[in-house]
């Protein structure tokens, strides 16, 4: 059973996402993981895991502790199992240090395979300054014993939704159309967000927070897996204790591919990551 079910909130550092993109140092900028499945939607390991999975080599790897920007590349498909990670150190400085990083799986021949590439910049959000000048405001949607999680209506997706099991989602109503057959074009998600078995939020589980609502493209009409080509993601502050609120945008659909911009607030009202990532959607 995953820990959603259980009853005692899990503590950062002891849980089963820390558990499940933790690495181990094989050598000096090489990794290994074991993938877990309990992370995927129709059988491919979501995005945003694979993101804080990366995030935390970088982190083992480089001087500084927290992910300020992270841009990732998808390349092909993610499978549950093992996986290795090559880091480099691009450079450090005394505030910022960047890295970059690619995951690897073997083919059916044992050859290597790349899944995703990133060059990320980190640095210590606890050193950074309180001065917020900002025209950015806070999401408004309802409570969220207003909203509605997976439960409470048919998988957005046919196959497997293992992640959903691993989340707390609770969806604003006027972004669900496309579960009663009725999108409203407009393009919207938001949801309220956490971990089912009660983490609080830290830098790297808003790598995963940024890719793990149901896609806009649905409320667009476009039903079936839209795949990440390109990611981007930053983290502005260390997040308050509490559920955090998702708010994600597509305002172009062309060509088969859209964007998708991602705000993650806390529970005290600060933007705390920002993303955009292009997408492929599959027209009918």
């Amino acid at each position: 059973m995953p820990e959603a079910a259980s009853a005692t909130r899990a503590r950062i550092g002891d849980s089963e996402f820390d558990r499940d993109t933790a690495v181990t140092r094989r050598e000096p900028g090489v990794y290994d993981i074991d993938l877990s499945a309990g992370w995927t939607i129709i059988s491919a390991v979501n995005g945003g895991y694979l993101l804080a999975v990366l995030g935390r080599a970088l982190a083992d790897a480089l001087p500084h502790p927290d992910p300020f920007t992270i841009s990732a590349h998808y390349l092909t498909a993610s499978q549950p199992g093992p996986a290795v990670i090559r880091t480099d150190v691009v450079r450090t400085g005394r505030t910022l240090s960047t890295g970059q990083a690619s995951l690897f799986q073997y083919d059916e021949q044992g050859a290597e395979v790349e899944r995703i590439r990133v060059l990320a910049s980190y640095g210590d959000l606890d050193s950074l300054p309180d001065d917020v000048r900002t025209a950015a405001k806070p999401p408004v949607f309802p409570p969220m014993d207003q909203c509605f999680g997976p439960d409470d209506g048919p998988a957005p997706v046919e196959g497997s939704s293992a992640i959903t099991e691993r989340l707390m989602l609770k969806l604003d109503p006027s972004t669900l159309g496309w579960a009663l057959g009725a999108p409203s074009g407009k393009g919207e998600m938001r949801s309220w967000f956490g971990l089912a078995d009660g983490r609080d939020a830290d830098p790297l589980s808003l790598l995963l927070a940024v890719d793990a609502l149901p896609p806009t493209a649905f409320e667009i009409g476009i039903k079936g897996w839209v795949p990440t080509v390109e990611l981007t993601v930053h983290v502005r502050c260390r997040p308050a204790p509490g559920p955090l609120r998702v708010s994600i945008t597509t305002r172009n659909l062309a060509g088969g591919f859209l964007e998708e911009d991602a705000e993650v607030w806390d529970s005290a009202d600060r933007l705390v990551a920002q993303s955009r990532q292009l997408a492929r959607a599959k027209l009918a």
